[in-house]
């Protein structure tokens, strides 16, 4: 057995803890709000590349991209697909049940409206936005393991990042939200070539060309300033600006504290391990706290005394369900592996 990599977990933990937080300060209005002059925007402008460390991460690790592809494919459907379909369901029932049992909550006019073309224009679901998440890493994941099976594709990624760009340029047209699949690949692509880099030098090498990339990016976000926000595939900034940053991060930050190493940091490491779980359960949650505070005429907005209160509320229930959910295949995507008996 091998110990644990603490660095992954550490980094998924800050990803986690980052992508709850703002979405409750956002939904309580308090996103642009500024605390002795700095506005959680201005710190989530310089974190902007933690949903692609998500890609990053599973490149750096993954070994299972190749063999049989209806065995592989049907395990990509059960570990992705079907915790997607699961906490989409789970969500819409949260969401539009609430909205049943509380219809007086809203403004007369500002009900909110259901589309059937929101089912496949969009794989950020009612009542649970998050989940897009799963169906983008399950895409990726099938597009990678054919772009393998063809010796010397894998070149064409490299064009990957220009696609993306291109497709927001025109709208980002592609069903289900799915042009952000281009840049998952690019990054999962770029976490094993990372991996193969850090194998060739020695540690402190490593280290110090990690303090490189991260000056780099330090001084590149300065000057060239933008973001990628792979949810909805959107590039604000200079395309360049932001690809050459974001790689600097990712590659940087990850082969410094690998280097180092990074001994395990209790609560968070806890979160990046169980990251799953987190990341699918939070947002039905957060619309059970908001509608519940609406029909009990609580406000909310504009507080950060409730909005401190609801992120609490968000880790403890997730952290409550931990052991729950991931019991539940269809919930969190662990299926036992069959164990293959032999005979003599």
């Amino acid at each position: 057995m091998t110990e644990r990599n603490h660095t992954f977990d550490f980094l998924c933990g800050l990803c986690i803890i980052r992508m709850m937080c703002n979405h409750a300060i956002a939904m309580c209005g308090l996103r642009w709000q500024h605390i002795g002059g700095i506005s959680w925007y201005d710190l989530m402008s310089w974190t902007f590349f933690f949903m692609c460390f998500f890609f990053f991460k599973a490149g750096y690790f993954n070994k299972t991209v190749s063999g049989n592809s209806v065995a592989y494919c049907k395990d990509r459907v059960k570990r992705l697909l079907v915790p997607y379909i699961t906490w989409s369901i789970i969500g819409a029932i949260v969401y539009f049940g609430m909205i049943a049992i509380f219809p007086y909550i809203f403004v007369k006019g500002k009900m909110p409206s259901f589309e059937w073309s929101h089912l496949w224009m969009t794989s950020h679901s009612y009542g649970n936005g998050p989940c897009w998440f799963l169906m983008s890493f399950f895409t990726a994941y099938i597009a990678i393991h054919f772009i393998e099976k063809v010796r010397y594709l894998h070149w064409v990624i490299l064009l990957f990042p220009f696609i993306s760009y291109w497709l927001y340029t025109i709208d980002s047209p592609l069903w289900l939200s799915l042009d952000n699949v281009f840049m998952g690949i690019f990054f999962f692509f770029l976490g094993r070539v990372w991996k193969v880099v850090m194998q060739k030098l020695r540690r402190t090498r490593t280290i110090v060309l990690s303090l490189i990339l991260i000056a780099t990016f330090v001084v590149g976000n300065i000057w060239f300033h933008g973001e990628y926000t792979m949810s909805t595939n959107t590039w604000d900034g200079n395309m360049w600006g932001i690809l050459v940053n974001t790689v600097c991060i990712l590659c940087g930050l990850s082969g410094l504290l690998l280097a180092l190493p990074l001994p395990r940091i209790p609560v968070i490491n806890y979160i990046g391990q169980h990251s799953m779980v987190y990341f699918v359960a939070h947002y039905p949650l957060i619309y059970f706290y908001i509608f519940t505070h609406r029909a009990a005429h609580s406000a909310y907005k504009y507080n950060w005394g409730e909005c401190i209160l609801l992120i609490l509320f968000l880790f403890v229930v997730c952290t409550w369900l931990v052991p729950y959910v991931e019991k539940i295949p269809w919930m969190s995507g662990r299926w036992k592996k069959k164990v293959k008996s032999f005979t003599i």
